[in-house]
Parts: structure tokens; sequence; C-alpha cells
């Protein structure tokens, strides 16, 4: 994930663009900016300035940084014991008055803006897209799951335009997508987690998650596990249990 996300960092700059990034304002955000410390640390990439503009993400990002005795080893070693914040406090700008948050439009040279929501429903990610994704120099850079009928499924799905604020808007920028960045257990870490339960004590499997397509086909492979009663349930269905 660090080299992709170099290599659409260096692309986007070489343009003269801008990098925009929906994110969850915890843990999502957290995890990309760590990634970018590091790469600015191993030289891997230019000077740049970086904002995340999200009162909540800046709040949630601070309650990290106050608890290093919740970090892996990696993280404890390699930034805290030798005094450096994992989360870039001093190298790019935590953003939280709705004045500055405008004044990052205004900006013509290339950057990145790390915003939430990270669906592309709410909040300040709606007004730097707006801006941002008619211009074929930008990218808009997906670093997690958007579900169906969202502004994000629409741009993950590169639609000509989409609808910000009432308003259809050309979506021109650069799609990038990066899956690595899920937090969602996948198919095999799935059925690794299932798979050291006691099936003797199984009675009923309920997969609740995720699109129906992708619901059915998990489903039917727990089928085929021989795993009991597996059903994926529509809204308003009622089991006894």
């Amino acid at each position: 994930m660090k080299e992709e996300l170099r290599r659409v960092v260096k692309e986007t700059i070489g343009r003269g663009g801008r990098i925009v990034v929906p994110a969850f304002s915890v843990g999502r955000t957290q995890e990309l900016v760590y990634f970018l410390h590091e790469l600015f640390n191993e030289n891997a990439l230019p000077p740049m300035p970086i904002y995340v503009d999200s009162p909540l993400s800046t709040n949630a990002t601070e309650v990290f940084r106050l608890h290093p005795e919740c970090f892996d080893r990696e993280t404890h070693s390699e930034f805290l014991v030798e005094g450096r914040d994992p989360f870039g406090f001093h190298r790019l700008r935590y953003i939280r008055e709705t004045v500055e948050s405008k004044k990052l439009n205004e900006l013509a040279e290339p950057c990145m803006i790390i915003s939430a929501s990270g669906m592309c429903e709410a909040g300040r990610i709606l007004h730097h897209l707006k801006h941002s994704i008619p211009n074929p120099k930008n990218t808009v850079l997906i670093v997690g799951f958007m579900a169906e009928n969202t502004l994000g499924r629409r741009i993950v799905e590169k639609l000509p335009e989409v609808k910000i604020h009432g308003e259809f808007y050309p979506l021109r920028a650069s799609v990038e997508i990066f899956n690595g960045f899920s937090a969602h257990a996948d198919r095999g870490e799935l059925l690794s987690y299932i798979g050291g339960m006691d099936r003797k004590g199984l009675k009923r499997v309920f997969v609740v998650h995720g699109e129906p397509e992708s619901a059915q086909a998990f489903a039917s492979e727990l089928r085929d596990g021989a795993y009991p009663e597996v059903t994926v349930p529509s809204r308003g269905d009622i089991f006894p249990l």
C-alpha cells in the first residue's frame, strides 16, 4: 500500500494537481497519516502540504497520540522511543475552523486534503470534491468501502457526472481505489474466524454484512462447509432463537 500511495501522490504532483481523500475519522485517517509519515521519513515523497480537514478526525487523532500504550511494538519502537510523532503533528496541518477549510479550495499548489465523511455523504469532503473533481489534474483517492447508493460509490463507478449539493459536476479527476486500507475482514479472514469455533455449538449462522450478491456467495460457501442453517436475512425478517 505504501508503494501505491507513493505512486499516486507523485503522479498527481507531477500533473500539478491535488489529492482529495474521503476517509473515516476514526481509524482510517490515522492509518493513512501513519503511512504518509513513513514515506516522508524515507524521503520517498517530495515536500507537499497535507491537510486533515475534519474536527472529529483531529480530535480522534489526538486521542490516538495520547495513548501509546495501545500501539503495536513496531509503532512504539520506531516512533515513540525515538521521540517522533507517528501522526505527523509537526509535518501536516489539522484543520478545525470552517473558514480555514474553505480557504483550502483556493490553493493553487499541489496538496493532499483528507476529509470526512468516508462515504462522501456529508461533511466537508463534499465541498472539496465539488471544487476538485472537474479538474483532470486532480485525484480522488478512495481508501475505504463505498456502500451502494452513496456519492462515494458513484465516484468509484466513475460516472461521467455526480450530484453534490443539488448540482451536477463532471467527474474528470482521476479516481484511484485502494482496497488494502479496508478495516473489514475479507472472505478468507471470515472463514478463518468461524473455522475456529466449535461447530457442535453452532445452531444457526446469519450473514448480516455486505451487499446481497457477496453475502449470498459467502453463505453458499458456508453451506458447502457444512455449517448449520446458514441464512442471509432481509430487512424485517424475524427468527425465533
